[in-house]
């Protein structure tokens, strides 16, 4: 059984970017020394699948940040666009949120990291999102690149825990569960 996870910054209204993708507002709040379990949660996955959006912003980040495979949705990437040093780290794949989920349950994956706004929405549309740990900055953006769109109906959630930092961040874990209480999962 594979299971998808998010872990994700969000300002307080609800946005992951701005409306241009830039995260600035993210860059600057202070840790105060703090990884906030992002360590932890890492350790606990096999891997990550991303969109070509978050993909493209990680790679200004300079180095490259993980050490686990990742895997990159896109229907106009080709490996020509993937850099060198990233050839056995990065690959692509224009599958849909299911296909690409049953593919690595075949591969033995078990826990799958799931980034980028739009990549969420498709994998909790489609049911595949097991939990989802939302990091609040306090920060209003008043617009920008929303987590949630619109769903054609209600995902129920069930909260798990919560813990604020004293730098005001507020890191909350929810359990996505289906209509008959029990937790999704593929």
């Amino acid at each position: 059984m594979v299971s998808g996870h998010v872990y994700i910054a969000v300002s307080l209204d609800g946005f992951i970017a701005r409306s241009d993708g830039n995260l600035d507002w993210l860059m600057k709040q202070p840790t105060q020394g703090e990884d906030y379990g992002y360590d932890a949660f890492m350790a606990s996955v096999d891997g990550l699948v991303m969109g070509r959006g978050s993909y493209e912003k990680v790679l200004t980040f300079g180095e490259w940040p993980y050490a686990k495979p990742v895997i990159v949705l896109s229907r106009t990437l080709t490996q020509r666009d993937i850099r060198e040093d990233l050839v056995d780290k990065v690959r692509l794949s224009d599958a849909s949120p299911k296909q690409i989920m049953q593919g690595l349950a075949e591969e033995g994956w078990q826990r799958v990291y799931v980034d980028g706004g739009r990549v969420i929405q498709s994998f909790l549309r489609d049911g595949l999102i097991s939990d989802m740990t939302l990091t609040r900055i306090p920060v209003l953006l008043g617009s920008g690149i929303s987590l949630f769109g619109s769903l054609d109906d209600d995902i129920d959630l069930r909260h798990l825990k919560t813990k604020s930092y004293p730098s005001g961040l507020v890191h909350s874990t929810y359990e996505v569960v289906g209509d008959d209480g029990a937790s999704e999962a593929l």
